[in-house]
């Protein structure tokens, strides 16, 4: 990978890791819906804002469609499930359960698009369910039933990740393509038509708390949508363009390092072996899960 492509990966993976920290940080206080749907809308604004200093028009037709339809899968459930999840986990576990999304991939592909689940991903599968196992019952956090759901909602968030993969790969790139930057707009604008008939909903019995929020509170939740998701769409879509989306997807290695960095400095999170146990385990799937087979 060249230099300037590594050191896009690296930013990306702090900007990614970063969010989980923020996403702790909002949640108990706005609630998850909140959250998840100013993430979306402040990256929606970010991204049709940078549209139009390249000077891209939105196009009109069925990709630019399946590209809103794709922001329900691949935003709006999953940046709800990681709100909903941040009120129980700590900020290092949720980033944690966000690096099995390769291993997701290996079971949706295999069930649902037809994908041959080679050994080594079968065997990458099994050590990523492993290394979540571990995470759960030997951290810092009592292994309670809302632990589990906390858990179980991070697994829903990437199995939409792996399914939103595939559907852009069969809805988009298989209908002759669309420039990614246009892809990424559409998905934000589709997640946040998808959360805001909800999220004014529920105001009518649970009002905003805007009088509980100071300015750290505003940065956080302008971080989360204007860096975490419109300026990291740029990185991710320039790597992907240069390196291929093999070498791209290698930031989720990367991701959960800056995930427990930042809940360790800023909320004062505990490392434990749970944090070096699961995370070699999940480590070691996800390099069965994304090699490229050795050439017969």
């Amino acid at each position: 990978m060249a230099l300037p492509s590594l050191l896009r990966l690296i930013l990306l993976a702090a900007i990614w890791g970063s969010s989980f920290l923020f996403m702790r940080v909002l949640s108990p206080v706005l609630g998850a819906l909140p959250v998840a749907t100013g993430r979306v809308a402040f990256a929606s604004l970010g991204l049709w804002l940078l549209l139009r200093w390249w000077r891209l028009a939105i196009p009109a037709g069925p990709r630019w469609r399946a590209a809103l339809w794709l922001g329900v899968i691949s935003s709006a459930v999953p940046f709800l499930m990681y709100s909903l999840a941040a009120r129980v986990l700590p900020a290092g576990y949720s980033a944690m359960f966000n690096a099995t999304t390769p291993l997701m991939a290996v079971v949706v592909g295999g069930l649902a698009f037809g994908e041959r689940l080679a050994p080594a991903r079968l065997a990458g599968l099994m050590l990523g369910l492993a290394g979540v196992a571990v995470l759960l019952q030997t951290g810092p956090v009592a292994l309670t039933p809302v632990v589990l759901l906390g858990g179980g909602m991070c697994l829903l968030a990437t199995t939409c990740y792996a399914l939103s993969g595939y559907l852009t790969r069969r809805w988009i790139s298989e209908q002759g393509g669309m420039d990614s930057r246009l892809v990424a707009l559409g998905s934000q604008l589709g997640a946040t038509a998808a959360l805001l008939p909800l999220f004014l909903l529920s105001l009518a019995w649970q009002p905003l708390p805007l009088a509980a929020l100071d300015a750290g509170h505003w940065l956080a939740w302008l971080a989360l949508g204007l860096l975490c998701t419109a300026a990291a769409y740029v990185l991710y879509f320039r790597l992907i363009a240069d390196e291929g989306p093999l070498k791209a997807m290698s930031v989720t290695f990367v991701i959960p390092v800056f995930g427990v960095l930042w809940g360790v400095l800023f909320l004062h999170e505990t490392l434990s072996h749970a944090h070096l146990a699961g995370g070699v385990l999940i480590a070691l799937a996800l390099w069965l899960v994304v090699r490229q087979p050795a050439r017969q």
